[in-house]
């Protein structure tokens, strides 16, 4: 069995869960890349990008997952995590589509068994 640990810092992780949501509808605006960025800079943003890009939905997932548990993330960081994440889906300017909608309730109900 593969495993999926990483050695991503809390912001890493941030930007990886963000760029993840923002791939919810196959497209990143501009306004979620600026919004991504903004969190994490460039710099962290263009490595977990290319980082992001190699990996297929489950290595993402997993990664995630294993990232999570691995920094010991407490419910108050987790549900900061999903404020940011509605942020990014609202960055647009438009309402969370069902695609968004899934994304954020798949990962609710994975990151809150924690």
């Amino acid at each position: 069995m593969e495993e999926f640990t990483t050695n991503w810092t809390h912001e890493e992780l941030k930007g990886y869960i963000l760029l993840y949501c923002a791939h919810a509808d196959f497209n990143v605006s501009k306004e979620e890349k600026e919004y991504i960025k903004s969190k994490v800079g460039e710099e962290k943003y263009q490595k977990i990008r290319k980082e992001f890009e190699d990996d297929n939905d489950y290595q993402q997932i997993q990664k995630i997952h294993a990232t999570i548990e691995r920094l010991e993330y407490s419910k108050e960081e987790i549900d900061e995590a999903f404020q940011s994440i509605k942020k990014l889906f609202l960055a647009d300017g438009k309402e969370m589509d069902v695609l968004e909608q899934n994304i954020y309730r798949g990962l609710k109900h994975l990151l809150q068994k924690q």
